[in-house]
């Protein structure tokens, strides 16, 4: 059964920095691209960031300069660094598996992982 797991999440300060990482098991993880959501409390689930095999990416207005994610190939793992993480960034993040379309969104996902909670106290 091809599944996501994610790892990483927890509570920080305002400030502060953490490291999500998403292990693959999907054989399409070398040329599908892969995506970071997050859903806040009463808030639908929105993209944070996502990557292209190749490396190309793109992420949320909210994480621009603050978030980078990349992926490693050879270890069918996507991670995303958080860095200067604010008490809006509070949610469950979910990594994803798109289709093989460009950009993606929350319709052009084909597997989710079952999400870590990130917590960021003021």
């Amino acid at each position: 059964q091809e599944q996501l797991v994610e790892s990483g999440g927890g509570l920080v300060q305002a400030g502060g920095s953490l490291r999500l990482s998403c292990a693959a098991s999907a054989r399409t993880f070398t040329t599908y691209p892969m995506g970071w959501f997050r859903q806040a409390p009463g808030k639908e689930r929105e993209l944070v960031a996502s990557i292209l095999w190749r490396g190309e990416t793109t992420y949320g207005d909210s994480v621009k300069g603050r978030f980078t994610i990349s992926r490693d190939n050879t270890k069918n793992t996507v991670y995303l660094q958080m860095n200067s993480l604010k008490p809006e960034d509070t949610g469950v993040y979910y990594c994803a598996i798109s289709n093989p379309v460009w950009p993606i969104n929350f319709s052009t996902i084909r597997i989710w992982g079952q999400g870590t909670q990130v917590t960021v106290s003021s």
